[in-house]
């Protein structure tokens, strides 16, 4: 079963860490990498950009308008996420645990329903 485990910091929080206390972060995320290559659970990860970068796309009417904005305003944002391949969501969840970003934000554990061509998850979501 794949998870998406989706890393969310705070501005304030990480700015107001230590030098030492941010490298031993960097220096954590290096480790989980390791850790989930060796057990071949890692399936992909990246880190995203802040988001004072976003931009939102809206299409009102077949007419597309951007503002240079994330979707949502809040303290906490989305810095990065990983996809796992494990036997359960407990694991996942276990893993999440694991992740220095855990210390000093949070993390989303959201399994994964699809990954390409027609979709039809739909059908599983609750109404």
């Amino acid at each position: 079963m794949k998870y998406l485990l989706i890393m969310y910091v705070d501005h304030e929080m990480w700015e107001g860490l230590t030098a030492d206390q941010q490298l031993s972060a960097f220096q954590g995320d290096g480790d989980f990498d390791r850790l989930i290559s060796e057990t071949g659970e890692l399936v992909e990860s990246k880190t995203l950009s802040d988001p004072i970068t976003a931009k939102t796309v809206h299409v009102r009417d077949g007419v597309p308008s951007t503002i240079d904005s994330p979707v949502h305003k809040s303290d906490a944002f989305v810095c990065g996420y990983y996809v796992v391949d494990v036997t359960d969501e407990k694991r996942a969840v276990e893993l999440a645990g694991l992740m220095p970003d855990a210390a000093h934000g949070a993390i989303e554990v959201r399994e994964v329903l699809h990954e390409s061509g027609p979709v039809n998850a739909w059908s599983q979501w609750p109404v």
